[in-house]
């Protein structure tokens, strides 16, 4: 079995991040995982901290992907695979949702997105091929979502400094039927390797990434 995070956030680009590329790639290899999906936060805090304009004009999803890409270059050097992610935020409100399977032109214009909304932001990444997640719907600040504008529940986030009420992310997920995922959360060395999925046949790039996980065939981690 090959063990895989879902949910991880860097310093480079996640202001709440405190772990670099290298330190990321080489604990999680010493904790025997196989895989990361770099989910760093897709917010206007995200673009403010990096200095990029969300409306303005460039090549701002390639800025977004810094954290990503440096991941990637890392984990290369130890034979990790380091798949795309994001975790979004509307202006709508304070829920985040964990993006899993998209190419770079739809997340191209943040200002765009995050006015947009879930609603009206599912169809359009679903269209594409997209999966979402929704991150700790439970956790203060959150609420769950609409069933209809979500893939999954992400029923247990292993964040040590929150309380995410990961039994009511479960219900919630068997009640609609959600796929169901598990994640460290991680922003600092203490949320390395504390939760994930087990996958018999490791994914080869980010869009079959989110093909493994909209199959339910694994096994959830740290539960």
């Amino acid at each position: 079995m090959y063990k895989i995070e879902t949910h991880l956030h860097t310093t480079h680009i996640s202001q709440c991040g405190c772990l670099e590329a290298r330190e990321i790639a080489e604990r999680y290899k010493e904790a025997g995982y196989s895989a990361l999906i770099v989910t760093d936060h897709y917010n206007r805090t995200t673009f403010d901290y990096i200095g990029v304009d969300p409306a303005g004009g460039g090549d701002k999803i390639g800025a977004f992907l810094e954290g990503y890409r440096r991941v990637r270059e890392e984990g290369a050097k130890l034979g990790l695979r380091v798949f795309k992610g994001a975790e979004l935020r509307f202006d709508e409100s304070e829920n985040d949702y964990l993006f899993y399977g998209w190419r770079d032109d739809l997340l191209a214009e943040p200002d765009r997105i995050f006015r947009m909304g879930i609603a009206a932001f599912a169809p359009v990444a679903r269209a594409q091929g997209g999966l979402i997640i929704q991150a700790h719907p439970y956790r203060r600040g959150c609420t769950p979502a609409i069933a209809c504008y979500l893939d999954g529940v992400e029923v247990y986030n292993a964040n040590p400094r929150h309380d995410s009420r990961n039994d009511r992310a479960r219900e919630y997920a068997d009640e609609y039927g959600l796929i169901a995922t598990a994640g460290s959360d991680c922003h600092r060395i203490e949320d390395i390797a504390l939760a994930g999925i087990a996958v018999e046949h490791l994914p080869s790039d980010s869009m079959q990434m989110a093909r493994v996980l909209r199959s339910r065939n694994y096994t959830l981690l740290g539960v």
